[in-house]
């Protein structure tokens, strides 16, 4: 198991935040986590405490948008770069359905019904 990022809160003004990661050294794991956290989004982490969890994700990127040297810069990019996912996204949903593939959505927060194996 690796640790994508921890955010641990100590006091009121003591966050720390660690990570198994090095992007400087092997930055095409920017592009692997991006991929596999998009999946688990769509999947497991949908049905449990994903308000909570998207709202603490939203709290870190406005944080960091705060500090942003140029912030205009940097919503395009993150606009950019998700705009390319959702394309990639759509691409391989439509392989996937091509091939003969089912996918079934769920809302936030609805579990879907236990299936017979």
């Amino acid at each position: 198991m690796k640790k994508i990022l921890e955010v641990l809160q100590y006091s009121d003004m003591d966050i720390r935040f660690n990570t198994d990661f090095d992007p400087i050294k092997n930055p095409e794991i920017i592009l692997d986590t991006i991929a596999k956290v998009t999946y688990s989004m769509m999947t497991k982490l949908w049905g449990g405490n994903e308000q909570a969890v998207l709202a603490m994700i939203r709290a870190l990127a406005i944080a960091d948008l705060s500090l942003s040297v140029n912030r205009e810069e940097m919503i395009r990019y993150l606009d950019d770069s998700s705009k390319m996912m959702v394309r990639s996204l759509a691409e391989a949903r439509k392989e996937f359905e091509k091939k003969g593939g089912r996918i079934m959505t769920f809302d936030p927060g609805v579990m879907p019904g236990k299936m017979r194996s």
